[in-house]
C-alpha cells in the first residue's frame, strides 16, 4: 500500500475501486464537453486510467481543489491530456505566490499566502501550464474571464523577480507579469497531467 502524495489517501496499485466517485465525474464531464475532445472515446481514456491507476491521486486532487479536470487532447506519444477545466481559476488554489522564493518573502514580512502556485502543482503531481498550453486551453474554453492564473514562467524573467500569469478578456488571451511574491483571490494556478 502507498500513499497519494496530493490527497495523503492509500493507492491500491492493483485497482482503481476507491476511485468510483471520481471517475463517474469524470465520464460525466467528458460526455456532456465533447468539443473539448473531439474523436476520443471516453472507454480508451478509461481504460487508459486502469492501466496507470496511480494517475487518479492526481486527478482526484485537481478534483478536491477545484479545478474540474477534463480531457483536451492527445500528446505526441498517445498520452491523454487531462487539464482543469474550471471556468474560473480553481477555487482551492487560489491565494497563492508563485514560488517559494516568492512565498518565503512576503511571510518575511508577515504576510501568509496560502502557499505557492510551483510547489502546490509539484505536491499534487501535475504540470504548471506554460504560454503555450494556456493559450491551446483557451481554444476549448474560454476560461479566466474574471479571474487569472499563474503560468510557468520563463527562468530569465524569474530571475529577474517577475513571474507570468493570463486570462482572457476580450475575446482574447492576455499575458502579464507581476511580482513572484503577490497574491490575489481572484488568481490561482492551473494544471495538466498526461495519462
Amino acid at each position: 500500500m502507498i500513499r497519494c502524495i496530493a490527497t495523503r489517501r492509500p493507492i491500491r496499485k492493483a485497482g482503481i475501486e476507491m476511485y468510483g466517485e471520481l471517475l463517474k465525474r469524470l465520464e460525466e464531464r467528458f460526455q456532456a464537453n465533447m468539443h473539448r475532445h473531439q474523436g476520443i472515446e471516453w472507454e480508451a481514456v478509461r481504460a487508459r486510467l486502469r492501466a496507470v491507476p496511480d494517475k487518479l491521486c492526481s486527478l482526484q486532487a485537481m478534483e478536491e481543489t477545484g479545478g474540474e479536470p477534463d480531457v483536451i487532447g492527445v500528446d505526441e506519444q498517445g498520452h491523454y491530456i487531462f487539464c482543469d477545466c474550471s471556468p474560473e481559476s480553481p477555487a482551492g488554489r487560489r491565494n497563492t505566490c508563485y514560488d517559494r522564493s516568492g512565498q518565503d518573502e512576503r511571510e518575511r514580512k508577515g504576510v501568509y499566502p496560502q502557499g505557492n502556485a510551483v510547489d502546490g502543482a509539484a505536491e499534487m503531481g501535475i504540470e504548471l501550464l506554460d504560454e503555450e498550453q494556456y493559450r491551446a486551453l483557451q481554444q476549448v474554453g474560454p476560461f479566466d474571464t474574471k479571474t487569472s492564473s499563474w503560468i510557468k514562467t520563463p527562468e530569465d524573467v524569474r530571475k529577474k523577480g517577475g513571474a507570468l500569469f493570463g486570462d482572457y478578456r476580450y475575446g482574447r488571451v492576455f499575458f502579464y507579469h507581476n511580482s513572484a511574491g503577490s497574491f490575489y483571490s481572484s488568481r490561482g494556478f492551473r494544471g495538466l497531467i498526461r495519462v
